[in-house]
């Protein structure tokens, strides 16, 4: 047991009126935060460690107490400690939506039915959290042009130059600053909503009701309307067939139609959906190259490929970035093989 886990203990045994108390790992994210369950008298608990000089919990705790009084499933926060970095709060088990989209078999395709049904879920609660007003207590930061570029960024500077060793050409940067352009342009256009900034199948808990709990929302921003939706349909750890990912995009428009949230067409809501998409997956192709290099979390290069596949099939179908397709098809992509796959191998042989 390390020191910060022996103050938590001590910290949650105090909070729950404990002499003494066990606290067992559930896990860690690609944040510094580490969360360990408690029991007490047959009812468990989190406590949630997030070392205050890594990690600022203050807009956790805003957006969890105005989203839970706006009617969002997201975990109660029972005491706190913001110097500390200690957060005690209820338990919404461990079964994330993830695990419930595939069979027993660990890289079995996803199940279309239960994707069906929970999708349909986490549609209907994303619909709930655009529509909360603002909180009066606590601004959701604007999800501006600065923080847009800034997180595309970690795709040339993390995985193009630092991870795959790349030297961009001056017109390889310019192209991926039009590029950019572009993504921040159609980003700014949309309608703007409040936006969880990581709503995907592993940030979505299964219920014991087969309700959907939603968690680590503490980034969330105020951005455009297919930001999470894109995350959730586009997600960076798993891939749905096209046709299903446009017949569920379908059906949030139409929600967003019977609530009367909007002005513009299909095609345009699809449009905006797409390259919102690869502004994400941007960010995330980056971060996952940021995380092995900064902070030894291997595991994250799996899911290098399949997002920078993304990248390559969504921006095939639009003309403004042709050049943006073939610098990935030709160049990122064959680097991703030969070297990627050989350091993830590499990986796997040391764990061995």
């Amino acid at each position: 047991m390390d020191l910060r886990q022996k103050e938590l203990t001590e910290w949650a045994a105090k909070a729950l009126n404990q002499t003494t108390l066990s606290l067992e790992m559930v896990s860690g994210d690609a944040s510094f935060r580490r969360y360990f369950r408690a029991e007490v008298e047959g009812e468990t608990w989190i406590a949630m460690d997030a070392p205050p000089e890594k990690e600022d919990s203050s807009s956790f705790v805003a957006i969890a107490r105005y989203w839970l009084s706006q009617g969002i499933q997201v975990p109660t926060i029972h005491h706190y400690d913001l110097e500390l970095g200690f957060l005690l709060l209820n338990d919404f088990g461990d079964d994330i939506l993830l695990a419930s989209l595939f069979s027993e078999a660990p890289k079995a395709a996803p199940k279309s039915a239960s994707g069906d049904y929970y999708y349909g879920l986490a549609m209907r609660s994303l619909i709930e959290i655009q529509a909360i007003n603002p909180d009066s207590n606590y601004t959701l930061p604007l999800y501006d042009a600065e923080l847009l570029q800034r997180e595309m960024a970690l795709f040339p500077d993390w995985l193009l130059e630092k991870k795959l060793g790349l030297t961009l050409s001056t017109n390889e940067r310019t192209m991926l600053m039009q590029s950019f352009n572009i993504l921040t342009e159609s980003a700014l256009a949309q309608p703007q909503v409040p936006v969880h900034r990581d709503y995907h199948a592993r940030n979505l808990m299964v219920l014991k009701d087969d309700s959907l709990g939603v968690i680590d929302f503490q980034d969330a921003v105020f951005g455009p309307v297919t930001y999470d939706l894109v995350s959730l349909l586009r997600d960076c750890y798993i891939v749905w067939p096209d046709e299903k990912v446009e017949l569920w995009c379908q059906q949030y428009y139409g929600l967003l139609q019977a609530e009367e949230r909007v002005n513009y067409d299909w095609t345009q809501f699809k449009m905006w959906f797409d390259l919102m998409g690869l502004q994400r997956h941007l960010k995330a192709a980056g971060i996952f190259a940021r995380l092995s290099l900064r902070d030894g979390k291997h595991g994250y290069l799996d899911d290098i490929p399949r997002t920078v596949d993304y990248l390559a099939r969504v921006s095939r179908s639009h003309s403004s970035l042709k050049s943006f397709h073939s610098f990935l098809v030709t160049k990122v992509q064959p680097l991703i093989t030969k070297k990627l796959m050989a350091d993830t191998d590499l990986n796997e042989d040391v764990d061995a």
